[in-house]
């Protein structure tokens, strides 16, 4: 098993130019952030619907797996999906896994434990050893994707963590699941998704690597072909053409959000597809905290008569994240955007339906850490079918929810102060992360 080993010998100014390098020949290259026709993506809620299909596409795996996750949790959900991952490896397939530094942080031993066949390569993004890790450049940015593909296959997205629906790292255990959704993907898509989580297992399989890929650059007798090496192992391997035709159903495209190309990639197509809208736009998130831009695109499609609703968390699990997003309630709901508080269980479903063919689900929140920071991947479909799937759960949704009617805030220089506050604070976070400019 290949584990990721300490990184805290690296110079951090050498090893943040590494890290830039892989993001962009790693990522600049992956094809997807159009419409590709010829795909069949299923709407898949919680853990409950994607553990299992996960399970049974890896255990019909033939030749590679490919994960990559925020969180790997060691619960039961992750223990079975651990099981799979290894007796994969037995067979002979190819399994690489790789999760963030801090998400999975304090499950890497037993994780490691689990993972322990030939056949998987476990490796960490931008871990945290050691307490000088955090002066690292870049360490605000994380790895926040939830991808697996099986082969060439299938892949699924979204935004559910490898944890049990019912358990909060922080709040304990839950009777009512998360509000959580993901995809299963059939079709031409599976290769920008196969690439990306390629890219990103390389990308921190050379960070833990680094020194012995330079050494080897150096000493190699032909340094040209093993650079060329190097960066075809960095971009992963590039999608085929893709048979699909924008025509056919179902019409998608694999979105990623990086800190070199695709800075803003997602939240574009959020924003292209409400200034579109003319009958509604509705959107589950649980962390936002938008910019101007996308604050705008939301004000003016109310005021054309769009019926704007946002979904987001009335169980609240950071309350500085709740207070961020109340902060913006008054501005709101004052253009006529509708606001409701999902009161059932813990909310983190990053979802939207515009319209009647619109829709997208994945990793992306709508605040700073995601449209800014973090790297993130979405898949948007254009689909009445899947779109009314995905809007029907919305109803049910809301039906469940609070809507908000009364002011959260203070009025006058009080309101005026806190809203300044977490606007400040957010500012000052972007500044550490080195984002500077408005949002």
């Amino acid at each position: 098993m290949s584990e990721a080993g300490p990184v805290q010998n690296a110079e951090p100014g050498v090893l943040g130019e590494i890290e830039e390098i892989a993001e962009l020949v790693g990522l600049e290259q992956i094809q997807g952030t159009r419409l590709v026709g010829g795909n069949h993506v299923e709407l898949l809620q919680g853990g409950d619907e994607l553990f299992p299909a996960m399970v049974e596409a890896i255990a019909e795996a033939r030749h590679e797996v490919w994960l990559a996750t925020y969180i790997f949790h060691d619960d039961g959900a992750g223990r079975r999906v651990a099981e799979a991952l290894s007796a994969a490896a037995r067979r002979g397939v190819t399994v690489r896994v790789v999760v963030d530094g801090f998400g999975s942080h304090r499950r890497l031993a037993r994780l490691r434990s689990w993972l322990e066949e030939p056949g998987v390569a476990l490796e960490v993004f931008r871990p945290l050893e050691r307490w000088w890790s955090w002066l690292m450049p870049g360490q605000l940015r994380r790895l926040h994707q939830k991808l697996c593909v099986v082969d060439y296959a299938c892949a699924f997205v979204g935004g559910i963590n490898i944890i049990d629906d019912r358990l909060d790292i922080n709040h304990g255990w839950t009777t009512t699941p998360r509000y959580d959704f993901a995809v299963a993907i059939k079709g031409p898509l599976v290769r920008s998704v196969r690439a990306t989580a390629q890219a990103m297992w390389t990308r921190a399989h050379l960070g833990h690597l680094w020194r012995e890929e330079v050494v080897s650059l150096a000493t190699s007798q032909h340094p040209v072909k093993e650079a060329r090496r190097l960066i075809r192992r960095l971009r992963g391997r590039r999608p085929g053409a893709s048979s699909g035709h924008p025509s056919r159903p179902m019409v998608a495209a694999f979105l990623v959000r990086d800190n070199v190309a695709q800075r803003r990639t997602i939240e574009r197509a959020y924003v292209q597809a409400i200034r579109a809208a003319r009958k509604r736009v509705d959107i589950a998130v649980p962390y936002f905290y938008p910019g101007r831009a996308f604050r705008r695109s939301l004000r003016q499609a109310a005021r054309r008569g769009v019926q704007v609703r946002l979904l987001l968390q009335g169980k609240v699990d950071y309350r500085i994240a709740a207070l961020a997003a109340r902060a913006l309630y008054d501005e709101l709901r004052g253009h006529g955007v509708h606001i409701f508080e999902y009161t059932p269980a813990f909310l983190h479903a990053k979802v939207a339906v515009v319209d009647d063919d619109w829709a997208t689900v994945g990793s992306s929140n709508i605040d700073p850490l995601s449209l800014l920071l973090n790297l993130e991947a979405n898949v948007v479909v254009r689909d009445r079918r899947f779109a009314a799937a995905l809007a029907e759960r919305f109803e049910a949704a809301f039906a469940e929810s609070r809507e908000v009617t009364d002011p959260p805030w203070h009025s006058g220089w009080r309101g005026r102060l806190e809203r300044a506050v977490v606007a400040w604070a957010a500012a000052v976070y972007l500044r550490v992360a080195g984002i500077t400019g408005r949002y």
